[in-house]
């Protein structure tokens, strides 16, 4: 059951991507080029609706969480080959996924490119298991543990923001 949960949650995000265009060339240019910021938009309601969901179900018991240790070494390098990747793609893998669907043949090379880098990382996992991965090991850290305040606090708070920013990005027609 777990599996189609995950199926028509995918199809129904595919399905928003392509109706908000974030998966069109010239969205994800104008994104990388700070011109155009509806890729951010969607990112923030994406933000704003699964923090309000994931711990709705966290806190009525449906699900748990498994918070992974933060890793400044892990998270700055992953960042910054995501960065790269994203650049000189012009996709993310949400975004090649739907563009893909879509029938633009060239997200396959992307998505092709992703699956061998992914291969690569899992060859060399045992490797950076003990170096890369520990460096600035934070352990299971959460905003709200850092702040010692509860998630639903931090979660309006960081909601406001978002709508306020979601807001300022209206009214500046980006």
């Amino acid at each position: 059951m777990e599996l189609i949960y995950g199926l028509v949650t995918g199809i129904l995000f595919g399905f928003l991507m392509q109706k908000a265009q974030v998966i069109r060339y010239d969205k994800q240019v104008g994104a990388m080029r700070l011109v155009d910021f509806t890729i951010f938009k969607f990112m923030l309601s994406a933000i704003i609706v699964g923090m309000i969901g994931i711990y709705f179900l966290k806190d009525f018991g449906i699900v748990s969480l498994d918070v992974k240790s933060t890793s400044l070494g892990a998270n700055i390098i992953g960042g910054l080959m995501f960065g790269i990747g994203w650049a000189l793609a012009g996709y993310c893998p949400g975004t090649a996924a739907g563009a893909l669907g879509e029938g633009r043949w060239d997200a396959l090379i992307v998505i092709l490119g992703m699956m061998a880098g992914a291969a690569l990382y899992a060859e060399a996992y045992p490797a950076m298991k003990s170096s890369i991965l520990t460096w600035g090991n934070y352990g299971k850290i959460t905003l709200s543990s850092i702040l010692g305040w509860n998630h639903w606090v931090v979660i309006v708070v960081l909601s406001i923001i978002y709508v306020g920013l979601f807001y300022l990005f209206e009214k500046k027609n980006v």
